[in-house]
């Protein structure tokens, strides 16, 4: 029998258990459903001791930064504020990881602590769609893929949640085959596995309940370029229809007007941009794409009653 492959998962601040439990039971299934040892694993904090998750388990470790351990793939866990916790020891493991010839997979967040480490150059990286706007921001020459996860060479990441599962299923079946990996997917009553390929998002007609092509194709217009978007008339021609059509559609499937919604999107990414980035409210401001910032703190601040500065303290 061959050697059991060795995973160690090592845990950043307000990591994600769902991510964690989607990664490690598709490992445990696989053993029992297979009556063999096919994958070990251990945990490893920056010192060793017990990491919080983001729902507030708290988890033990088996191992610190300071360890020497033998491992066959590096599982890096990450959540909310993941920019907030990587340290140069963090990064220097990553690297260290790397240069041994060992993969590395990151999950949820993770793809930031990729990018930092310098790892993500001309790679296509997957992380949880809340991120994508602040890791745009910070990164801007990286490829990001909307799919749920991205299985390149030893460099993997996934978006969190199922789509853990999904990657983790994946190496199942390269390494043990597809019958056990649909197996395990059986036990874990998952019978829609995804391919690296499927978007980690419904679609906008699933999302808001319409069936409306040319609705649909506004929105999507709005969501990429709500940046620089300065007029309806923009989004109309992109939508091949006229200004008061377009706000017909928007009044019968939404009860809201084109230029309503856009403020909606722009100023929701500006939420994200103040709560996952160092950005100064102007950068964010320019980033949505409101007129100024004295604009962008009174819309902010009727839509969620704290001012831009004040949200960034809560």
């Amino acid at each position: 029998m061959a050697e059991p492959q060795h995973f160690l998962f090592v845990f950043v601040g307000e990591f994600t258990q769902l991510a964690f439990a989607n990664a490690i039971e598709p490992l445990r299934i696989a053993n029992r459903m297979s009556g063999e040892t096919l994958y070990t694993w251990s945990f490893m904090s920056e010192d060793g001791g017990a990491v919080t998750a983001s729902n507030g388990v708290r988890m033990l470790m088996d191992h610190s930064f300071n360890d020497c351990v033998t491992f066959d793939q590096l599982f890096i866990i990450t959540g909310n504020d993941v920019q907030e916790h990587i340290s140069k020891r963090l990064l220097a493991l990553v690297r260290r990881t790397r240069y041994q010839g060992i993969p590395v997979a990151a999950f949820c967040s993770g793809a930031f602590v990729l990018a930092e480490a310098g790892l993500l150059d001309g790679r296509s990286v997957a992380l949880h769609w809340e991120f994508h706007a602040a890791f745009a921001e910070t990164y801007p020459d990286i490829d990001l893929s909307p799919g749920v996860y991205v299985k390149d060479s030893a460099i993997m990441t996934a978006a969190g949640g199922q789509a853990a599962a999904d990657m983790v299923l994946d190496l199942i079946a390269a390494r043990h085959g597809e019958g056990l990996a649909v197996t395990v997917s059986d036990q874990m009553v998952y019978n829609s596995v995804r391919t690296a390929s499927a978007t980690q998002r419904v679609s906008f007609q699933a999302r808001f309940g319409i069936r409306c092509d040319v609705l649909s194709k506004a929105m999507q217009v709005m969501e990429r370029d709500l940046d620089a978007i300065t007029t309806m008339t923009e989004v109309a021609a992109h939508t091949g229809v006229s200004i008061r059509q377009l706000e017909r559609l928007f009044k019968k499937h939404l009860n809201t007007t084109p230029k309503k919604h856009l403020q909606t999107l722009r100023l929701a990414r500006g939420r994200q941009l103040l709560q996952q980035t160092e950005m100064s409210v102007t950068e964010v401001t320019l980033a949505c794409g409101f007129e100024n910032p004295s604009h962008f703190s009174r819309v902010y601040r009727q839509a969620y009653g704290v001012g831009p500065r004040q949200q960034r303290a809560i």
